[in-house]
């Protein structure tokens, strides 16, 4: 049975994590229902065979609704951890001496095993080591190459495989550990739409995983290294779109500096034209709770000021009691948020300037027509979706429906601020381009008659990169006429 799903009213998009409380067709059409424009598949948990009945259900609610869906699969990267303890677990006291070695021996009070050779190869004296999500610190005060010795700073209990953390240092080590190339082939092979790579460090990260994909998902880098701070541009204009994940990046870096932080990534993932997202404990209380905190809300709302593209739920509806409820409360404070009054001069505070591009050119005038002349929607007819990346960059004010011929670029789209993709046949002349644009901006209500929409596309048609047409029209009324609804 086909169901009718209008426009978002928000225009931020909503990621929703799957897992064990949301992983039967019932709750995805559920969380779908409930505001979800994207679903990120968590590579950490669960075997591939398990995730192949999850992405069929999510591609199942393109025949439902008659909307493309968008899948990410987010891959676990380099996982550091301690080794066991004799008992499975121990209690360090502050200020004590404690080694880390290459032994395979059970540890104890005094050193445990350490099964990552490249931290012995590139830690320092002074460089600090962060145990289990940064509870526990540990400050290097000597090292060989098979032994790391530290002092304790911070104490506490410290038990078997715990993560450890090195905040200080560059470690030599690749992003991508053999089940990530495994988890990586599978989603490809799956057809996903996104790949999220963990544990990005410098650009050169993203190269084997783009050679990987082969041109067949989009990459996403995810921000959760100190050392990925250092060579933000250069990591953002590498990738397809960027994640604020500021788990890691919270354990890693001082808490206080994460706030500042999100807002600098969010403002050149901006500059630079690629789709961020903002991650973490956004509505952690709901995983408990059937609703959030104060806190909570304004932590989410701050996100959406700050112009994110999209924002993301992990454990509140992957495992939480209250999932649909967690992606229906993202999708109230989105749709409370934007229309403030004050909203769209805040996303403006970022200074876009826009390349010297006709595409770019014509994007950014498109954002000051629709303000100018109250247009309802612009209509931006895209092959490969870089058209329609370049006007949400603008953050227009009103809708962006992106009409494609292509699945992969209609389903890519999920993650885009504002967009509303629509898959649709090519059009051959600029008559048959004029029409179709009014008759799906009436046939999916983003306008009426008397309304005017602006149109984007490029002239020859089917042409990649010919983005070279700006065109103004007013909606009649009676284009619907004749059509099947």
């Amino acid at each position: 049975m086909i169901k009718t799903i209008r426009p978002r009213a928000r225009k931020v998009r909503i990621l929703a994590t799957l897992g064990p409380a949301s992983s039967s067709p019932e709750m995805i059409a559920a969380l779908f229902e409930a505001g979800a424009d994207a679903f990120r598949v968590n590579m950490s948990h669960g075997d591939q065979q398990s995730k192949i009945a999850v992405i069929q259900s999510i591609r199942a609610l393109e025949k439902t609704y008659q909307r493309p869906t968008t899948i990410l699969a987010d891959l676990q990267g380099p996982k550091l951890r301690v080794g066991k303890f004799e008992g499975g677990k121990i209690e360090l006291i502050k200020g004590q001496t404690f080694t880390l070695d290459r032994d395979t021996t059970p540890g104890d009070t005094t050193r445990v095993e350490l099964p990552h050779r490249e931290i012995f190869e590139a830690i320092e004296p002074g460089a600090r080591l962060l145990l289990d999500d940064g509870k526990l610190v540990l400050r290097v005060t000597d090292h060989t190459d098979t032994t790391i010795v530290t002092e304790v700073v911070v104490g506490g209990a410290l038990s078997n495989s715990k993560g450890l953390n090195v905040p200080d240092v560059v470690l030599p080590m690749a992003a991508l550990t053999e089940k990530d190339r495994s988890d990586l082939a599978f989603a490809v092979d799956q057809g996903v739409d996104w790949i999220a790579l963990s544990f990005v460090q410098r650009p050169e990260d993203l190269a084997e995983a783009r050679k990987l994909i082969g041109g067949k998902a989009s990459l996403l880098a995810k921000i959760e290294k100190p050392q990925a701070i250092q060579r933000l541009e250069e990591i953002v204009e590498m990738c397809d779109g960027v994640m604020v994940a500021r788990g890691d990046l919270g354990v890693e870096m001082p808490p206080e500096s994460v706030p500042p932080l999100q807002k600098r990534i969010i403002e050149v993932s901006r500059r630079l034209g690629r789709p961020v997202v903002v991650a973490t404990q956004m509505l952690e209380s709901m995983i408990t709770s059937p609703s959030p905190t104060r806190a909570e809300v304004s932590d989410v709302a701050t996100a959406i000021y700050d112009g994110a593209d999209a924002i993301m739920l992990s454990a509140e509806s992957a495992a939480g009691a209250w999932p649909t409820e967690s992606v229906a409360m993202m999708n109230a404070i989105g749709e409370a948020v934007e229309k403030d009054p004050t909203h769209g001069d805040r996303i403006h505070f970022t200074v876009i300037r826009s390349d010297p591009t006709t595409a770019d050119a014509l994007a950014e005038a498109a954002k000051n027509i629709a303000q100018t002349i109250d247009a309802a929607a612009i209509i931006c007819f895209t092959a490969s979706g870089s058209t329609a990346r370049r006007v949400a960059r603008e953050r227009p004010g009103v809708p962006l429906m992106i009409l494609t011929p292509n699945p992969e670029t209609a389903r890519r789209a999920g993650l885009l601020w504002g967009a509303y993709a629509i898959l649709t046949k090519d059009v051959d002349s600029f008559e048959e381009m004029v029409a179709k644009a009014k008759r799906m901006a009436l046939r999916h209500a983003l306008a009426k008659a008397g309304d005017r929409i602006i149109l984007i596309a490029g002239v020859p048609f089917k042409t990649p990169g010919s983005t070279n047409v700006l065109h103004v029209v007013r909606v009649s009324g009676d284009e619907l006429k004749g059509y099947a609804s």
